[in-house]
């Protein structure tokens, strides 16, 4: 399905680009600049300590560069709306998740360093994903695989991942909680 819609078009860096005119080009420019940005920022947003400093920092740099995908994704989407429409959808739907962990993060409500942690990683997955299902049958062993892979590898991997890095952060407990525990994080912040 996804091999036979890859279009010819400039061969950039080993893998296939369409060649549809400068706007696309230069929409697809900024998107691997951000798409990049992203990458980097937010692998040390996930490394950072959580607290002020670099993990506030670098996480203002990934949701910028959340913006700028979603942006340049929509853009490129528009000229190809038959080949991209999945990958708008993809696109979307990170801006949405990423915008929730931010605003979980703002508002703070009960649990709010679970679902903040969550939806961030989760946005991440869904980074990888579209690049994987965009790019993923012009890679190197990648192209070996089925194209379902390509859908399902990023969260197969970052979901444990994710979990992982929650509980070791404290925002989920594998115990369940004592009644205290729970009184305490019902009670208003002052």
């Amino acid at each position: 399905m996804l091999r036979e819609a890859l279009s010819t078009g400039a061969d950039v860096g080993g893998l296939d680009v369409p060649d549809i005119g400068p706007v696309f080009f230069a929409a697809l420019g900024l998107h691997v600049a951000a798409g990049v940005t992203r990458l980097v920022s937010g692998a040390l947003a996930t490394t950072a300590h959580k607290q002020a400093g670099r993990h506030p920092r670098v996480g203002a740099v990934y949701l910028y560069g959340i913006g700028v995908v979603f942006v340049t994704a929509s853009v490129m989407a528009i000229i190809r709306w038959e080949q991209d429409a999945h990958l708008f959808a993809i696109a979307a739907g990170t801006f949405s998740v990423a915008m929730l962990g931010w605003w979980v993060r703002r508002k703070r409500p009960r649990r709010w360093l679970a679902l903040h942690g969550a939806a961030m990683a989760g946005s991440y997955i869904a980074l990888l994903t579209g690049f994987y299902v965009d790019n993923g049958p012009q890679l190197p062993l990648w192209n070996q695989l089925p194209d379902l892979a390509f859908w399902l590898l990023p969260a197969a991997i970052g979901i444990p991942l994710t979990l992982r890095a929650l509980i070791h952060n404290g925002a989920i407990s594998r115990r369940r909680p004592s009644a205290a525990r729970i009184a305490d994080q019902r009670r208003p912040r002052r």
